[in-house]
């Protein structure tokens, strides 16, 4: 498991990650992005921010760095940072496949990612990864399953799973939706061989959406590691955005939104690595501020009352426009 070279840092950063969705491409459904970005937003100006963000977060004691094929150009900014940097080797590398990046790089498309969850689309995309990462890839995720995803009975994909996992790479599934707790649960039923073939479970989870938090907990029961994506609920935990609760809490703390609502997520027992989306230096650096934020029995119970009906939050992240 790629994952223990993380369990043998003792930095506070250890159990934070960048996630590249925010900047690998020009547009995204986080709140507030707009401001965040350079107003020419050209491949060349988000590979810079792109660097600048993985430069800043390993000084920091980041080690782990999550794209997907979907996230526009993310995975080759990731790979022209580590080539750039060949002393590099003590990072965790994560990918997924399964959305296809349709934008062509406008903010404007009327379709910016088309899931398919097919064999075709994972040998497909198989190929575009290892064409950029290479032997860099460690993990690789089937992006946001589903109770009705094809990937959790389709037994020859299983089988393709099973022969990269043999020879080294790390199979994961990331999860969306208000069903994913049932989605989790079926994910860890598949086998072959008669093992296991998900070794790890990255899904949404934050003081508004906590409904996969049984399932994520089982996940860590069984072995697999979890990543926590989406833990500022795009960009609806930010300070401009928080709800007040969040904000008295974050005044009492005097630190961010963004570091107590990430501090929140890191009280979980089973929260393994939680994901910064951060799209500015200063984003990153208030997020990793969070290990430093130590909340009283009082403060997680103030917070806890913050969770939304899971329909309705995702009908509300369904409804985000791309900026």
């Amino acid at each position: 498991m790629p994952f223990s070279r993380l369990a043998a840092t003792t930095t506070p950063t250890a159990h934070l990650g960048l996630g590249l969705a925010a900047v690998g491409r020009p547009g995204y459904i986080n709140l507030g992005r707009e401001d965040d970005l350079p107003a020419e937003r050209t491949v060349e100006a988000l590979r810079g921010r792109t660097h600048e963000l993985l430069d800043a977060a390993y000084a920091q004691g980041v080690r782990y760095f999550d794209v997907a094929r979907s996230y526009g150009r993310s995975e080759e900014f990731l790979a022209d940072w580590l080539n750039s940097r060949p002393d590099i080797d003590d990072v965790v590398i994560g990918s997924k496949w399964g959305y296809t990046y349709t934008a062509g790089w406008s903010a404007d498309a009327e379709t910016h990612e088309v899931k398919d969850h097919s064999l075709a689309a994972y040998e497909r995309q198989r190929a575009e990864t290892d064409a950029v990462l290479g032997d860099r890839l460690d993990l690789y995720q089937i992006h946001s399953v589903t109770p009705d995803s094809p990937a959790l009975t389709d037994k020859d994909l299983h089988a393709r799973l099973a022969e990269a996992a043999a020879q080294g790479l790390t199979i994961g599934f990331s999860t969306s939706g208000p069903a994913q707790a049932d989605a989790i649960r079926a994910a860890l039923q598949v086998t072959t061989g008669g093992e296991p073939l998900f070794r790890t479970v990255q899904s949404t989870y934050n003081v508004l959406e906590t409904s996969a938090a049984p399932a994520l907990a089982e996940a860590h029961d069984a072995g697999l590691t979890v990543i926590v994506k989406e833990g500022m609920a795009n960009g609806r935990l930010a300070t401009q955005n928080a709800p007040e609760p969040l904000r008295a809490v974050a005044e009492e703390t005097g630190l961010g939104c963004d570091a107590v609502a990430l501090a929140w997520i890191l009280c979980r027992p089973w929260a393994g690595v939680v994901l910064s989306g951060a799209a500015t230096v200063t984003q990153l650096v208030s997020n990793l501020h969070a290990p430093a934020v130590d909340l009283d029995a009082d403060q997680l119970t103030r917070l806890a009352t913050l969770a939304e009906d899971p329909r309705a939050y995702w009908e509300r992240r369904g409804r985000l426009p791309w900026h």
